[in-house]
C-alpha cells in the first residue's frame, strides 16, 4: 500500500510552475423571497460576498495546499480585481513573480447563489490572444527560472493565454529536456497539446477531443487510445465523475473507482486532480499511484461547497474512511 505520509514529506521538496488563465472567482450569497415586479426574475437579497482564486490560480492553491511550492505564470489587468488576486495569492503563499499586466481586464467569474443553488453566472473577460510582447515576457520568465521547477502545469480555460506558440515553446524547451508537463484541457484546444506528459480531460472533453461519444466502456477505451495516438502524449487521465477515473499510458488502462461519499460541488475539481497527480508523480510515485492520490483529493474537494482544495491530512483521513 502506498505510504501517503512519506509521499507528502517528499511533496514539500517540490516546486511547480502553473501557466495559464488566471481567474478571480466571486461568490454572491443570498436568499430569494420574491419575484421582481420589473421582470419575471428572482430578487436576491445579498447576505455575503466572497472572492477566491480560480482557474490557474486555483491550481496553484491546490499545489500549495498539498505542501509543495507554487509559482503562477500568466496575465492580469491593472484593475481592482487584479490587485485583489495578488493579495489572495500572497495570503496563500503562491509566488506571483511570473504574473504580468496585460491590456485586458482581470478575468472575473461571478456566481450568484441563493439557498445553495446557483442562479446565474456572469463573466468579465477578454479572451483575445496575448500580444507578442506579453508572450515574450512569459517565455523569458519561464526560461530564466527553468531550474526552479520540478514540473509545469498548463491550466487552459480558453481565455487567451494558452496558444500554439506557447505550447510549442514548452514542449521544445522544457518537455524535450525532461520536464514533466501536464495540461488541464479545454474543448476546442486539443490540437495544442501534442507531446506533453499528461492530459486530464473530463468525459465530455475527452469525447470532444477524440471525436467519440463516450457512453460505455468500449467507447471509453477507444476514446482514450485515440487521444494518446492523436496527441502523441505520454498519458491521458479521463475523469468520469461518479464513475471514477481511467488512466491510459500506452501500456495499460487502469480504472480507478470513485471514493467520494458526498458530492456537493464539483467546481474546481479538475484543478485539484491535475495539481494532485502532477505533484505526487514528481514526488516519486508511479503514474497509477499518482492517479489514486488525485482521486482521493478530488473526493475531498467535491464534498465542499465552492472552489476548494485538499490538504495532506484530509487526503490521508479520506483514505482511512473509504477503506473502512
Amino acid at each position: 500500500m502506498m505510504n501517503l505520509e512519506r509521499l507528502f514529506k517528499e511533496v514539500k521538496k517540490r516546486e511547480i510552475a502553473i501557466v495559464g488563465d488566471i481567474i478571480l472567482d466571486q461568490y454572491i450569497w443570498g436568499v430569494v423571497e420574491r419575484i421582481s415586479p420589473e421582470a419575471p426574475v428572482p430578487v436576491v437579497e445579498v447576505e455575503k460576498e466572497e472572492y477566491s482564486l480560480g482557474g490557474a490560480a486555483n491550481v496553484g492553491a491546490n499545489v500549495v495546499s498539498l505542501g509543495a511550492r507554487a509559482s503562477l505564470v500568466g496575465v492580469i489587468g491593472g484593475d481592482i480585481h487584479g490587485r485583489m488576486l495578488l493579495d489572495l495569492l500572497k495570503k496563500r503563499g503562491i509566488d506571483s513573480e511570473g504574473i504580468f499586466l496585460g491590456r485586458r481586464p482581470t478575468t472575473v467569474k461571478t456566481r450568484v447563489i441563493a439557498h445553495n443553488q446557483q442562479i446565474v453566472r456572469f463573466d468579465r473577460e477578454d479572451s483575445r490572444p496575448l500580444s507578442d510582447g506579453t508572450l515574450k515576457k512569459i517565455k523569458d520568465f519561464l526560461w530564466d527560472n527553468r531550474d526552479r521547477w520540478d514540473a509545469i502545469i498548463v491550466s487552459d480555460y480558453k481565455k487567451g493565454i494558452v496558444s500554439n506558440r506557447l505550447m510549442k515553446f514548452l514542449v521544445e524547451m522544457f518537455k524535450k529536456r525532461g520536464m514533466f508537463i501536464s495540461v488541464d484541457p479545454k474543448v476546442g484546444h486539443f490540437h495544442l497539446y501534442r507531446h506533453v506528459s499528461l492530459v486530464t480531460p473530463n468525459k465530455k472533453e475527452a469525447s470532444d477531443g477524440a471525436g467519440i461519444r463516450i457512453k460505455d466502456e468500449r467507447t471509453l477505451l477507444k476514446a482514450g487510445e485515440r487521444l494518446l495516438k492523436r496527441l502523441h502524449c505520454d498519458r491521458v487521465l479521463i475523469t468520469r465523475g461518479e464513475e471514477g477515473m481511467s488512466l491510459f499510458n500506452g501500456r495499460d488502462v487502469v480504472h480507478i473507482p470513485t471514493f467520494a461519499r458526498s458530492v456537493y460541488d464539483v467546481t474546481g475539481a479538475g484543478d485539484t486532480v491535475i495539481a494532485a497527480f502532477t505533484t505526487a508523480y514528481v514526488s516519486g510515485v508511479s503514474d497509477e499511484e499518482a492517479a489514486v492520490v488525485a482521486n482521493y483529493a478530488a473526493g475531498v474537494v467535491v464534498g465542499k461547497v465552492g472552489t476548494a482544495t485538499a490538504t495532506p491530512h484530509e487526503i490521508i483521513k479520506f483514505r482511512e474512511v473509504t477503506e473502512l
